[in-house]
């Protein structure tokens, strides 16, 4: 199962939940491959990948390196990694006028999906061409949602651009789900997001809702998950909550 982790609003938690899920799932067993498709790398240096040399998702799309030769193991038992690279932010440019040039990552992760239960992607935060590669190679969509003001705003962008890929591009493409991030229970507006989120889309929020938490937005610094960095926190919890859910749904 390929899930693609999106939302063109920066500072939702994408890049967090892409990680944590990941390596929750591969902490039960699975075989797990994160797939870090945003320009700025900040899934791969969330798991202790900072300027490796070899080939990244960049030499992938833009060169057409086999994606196999760029996949590196982490320090997280069953979880492999394909790192991004800033050269990656190029593609906007470069990709454009290429014949299939929404399918590139589509035909990159075949060669290698049966040899993994879950392909997680994390997106760049738009909507741009590596954005629609994602979900033309997903199965399923996560889509993370901060429990703040202005939280519904674009959804209904991203919602239009899920139709398209499903109409044009990918017909299998699913929601797998609204997570509700960032949470902070001493403040209303919280509540009221978490409300507001499940009345637009009573059935396809997760019934985890990540809460903010220092440990979250400390264990990248250590290049970790948050389930290494201190696995008892409330934040560790929630994501191996979210993770059982996605199991749970298929």
């Amino acid at each position: 199962m390929i899930y693609a982790v999106a939302n063109q609003k920066g500072g939702v938690g994408k890049t967090t939940t892409t990680v944590n899920v990941a390596a929750c799932l591969a902490d039960m067993g699975f075989r797990v491959l994160l797939v870090d498709l945003d320009p700025q790398a900040n899934a791969s240096s969330g798991l202790g990948f900072r300027g490796d040399d070899g080939p990244t998702i960049a030499d992938v799309i833009l060169d057409g390196a086999p994606l196999r030769a760029a996949i590196r193991a982490t320090k997280v038992a069953n979880l492999d990694i394909v790192r991004s690279h800033p050269d990656l932010s190029s593609a906007a440019v470069e990709l454009p006028g290429r014949d299939g040039r929404e399918r590139i990552l589509e035909h990159a992760v075949a060669e290698v999906r049966d040899e993994y239960d879950y392909i997680v992607i994390d997106c760049p935060p738009s909507l741009d061409l590596l954005a629609v590669n994602a979900l033309t190679a997903a199965d399923r969509l996560i889509i993370p949602v901060q429990c703040e003001y202005y939280a519904l705003e674009g959804l209904s962008r991203l919602m239009d651009t899920i139709i398209g890929v499903r109409t044009h591009l990918n017909p299998r493409l699913g929601l797998g789900g609204l997570l509700l991030t960032m949470h902070d229970s001493r403040t209303r507006v919280s509540g009221d997001v978490v409300a507001e989120v499940r009345r637009h889309f009573p059935d396809a929020v997760f019934a985890t809702v990540v809460p903010r938490n220092v440990r979250i937005t400390e264990a990248p610094s250590y290049g970790e998950p948050v389930t290494r960095y201190d696995p008892n926190c409330a934040g560790a919890q929630a994501y191996v909550d979210v993770a059982k859910e996605v199991v749970a749904r298929g």
